[in-house]
């Protein structure tokens, strides 16, 4: 039985109506033609959606395989799941998301088809000028306010609103009302779950000339109305030289790393997901022989221990990981 050795994944590309082609000019992922690729997938094991791995002894194995047959030394400390807790993605927004919120797991788990909830971190890979993040409800939104706003078609002026900058961290727990302005594109770590209530679709018709199907009164019960605007997190330095800690919450842990000089990253029992945003490295054990450049991501599995990143000048890269 072949050991296991950090991972690279093959993309699994998603098209919608809002997307764009920066995955492709900016990140470097393989578009055919067309101007609607709007997410990649980077690591995810749901049910048909699921990362296959791209090079080495265990190409085109799935990551939902390898929790299932190699779970202990996959996840180490977080062994057992029935599958790979987190997705990590890239979006890119050539017109407005639609404003939604997400369940979290209570609620999720009383859903027709059952589901995790969905705390989600964005983090602001590229900007146009006046692009916009709509994050959480202005000081006194009630629900009867959304409400009434949603059925008029004047939501916007309740939400909470910025101009954010490239490097922005946005923290979004369940329950937070929230849509990804035009113009922008971000790294994005979520629990793994597809659980979303749209509430308001900026009075535009959907692909058909029709408007895509709201979800207001699921919704409603989901949004805590007491999370007002949600502004970008404040960055905490981290125990090494050139970390910072982006998030800690319940499900999981976000860091970025500023490399201008290799740094071993792992170990602690359990797996880590590597993004680069900036820059390229080279990763120790990768059997590919490639830099992990601009948009590329890696899983380190918990038994490889720590793993030498070596930056070609200088790198910025987000680490995740399990709470």
């Amino acid at each position: 039985m072949h050991e296991l050795y950090p991972f690279r994944f093959r993309p699994v590309l998603r098209r919608y109506m809002w997307g764009g082609r920066r995955l492709g000019s900016l990140l470097g992922k393989p578009l055919g033609p067309g101007n609607d690729y709007a997410e990649s997938w980077e690591v995810v094991d749901r049910h048909e959606d699921q990362s296959m791995v791209q090079f080495g002894p265990l190409a085109r194995a799935t990551l939902g395989e390898l929790v299932r047959e190699r779970g202990q030394e996959l996840l180490g400390v977080h062994h057992p799941k029935q599958q790979f807790p987190l997705l990590v993605k890239f979006l890119d927004a050539r017109k407005n998301l639609s404003l939604q919120v997400h369940p979290n797991d209570e609620q999720a788990a009383r859903q027709t088809q059952p589901d995790s909830g969905k705390t989600e971190a964005w983090v602001v890979v590229a900007a146009e000028p006046g692009s916009l993040i709509y994050a959480g409800l202005r000081p006194g939104v009630d629900r009867s306010d959304l409400e009434r706003a949603v059925l008029s078609g004047t939501c916007e002026e309740k939400l909470h609103r910025f101009e954010p900058a490239v490097g922005d961290c946005v923290f979004l727990p369940s329950g937070t009302v929230h849509a990804l302005g035009a113009g922008l594109l971000v790294a994005e770590i979520q629990q793994s779950s597809d659980t979303t209530f749209r509430l308001f679709d900026w009075n535009r018709p959907g692909p058909d000339g029709n408007p895509r199907p709201l979800h207001v009164e699921q919704a409603l019960e989901v949004i805590v109305f007491d999370r007002g605007p949600i502004a970008p997190q404040r960055p905490r330095p981290g125990q090494s030289t050139g970390q910072e800690i982006l998030v800690e919450c319940e499900h999981f842990v976000l860091r970025r790393w500023r490399l201008d000089r290799p740094q071993r990253i792992g170990s602690d029992s359990q797996c880590h997901i590597v993004t680069v945003v900036e820059g390229s490295i080279q990763m120790e054990g990768d059997p590919s022989g490639e830099a992990l450049t601009a948009g590329s991501t890696a899983l380190l599995p918990a038994s490889v221990g720590q793993v030498a990143m070596i930056p070609d000048g200088t790198a910025v890269l987000l680490e995740s990981h399990l709470s």
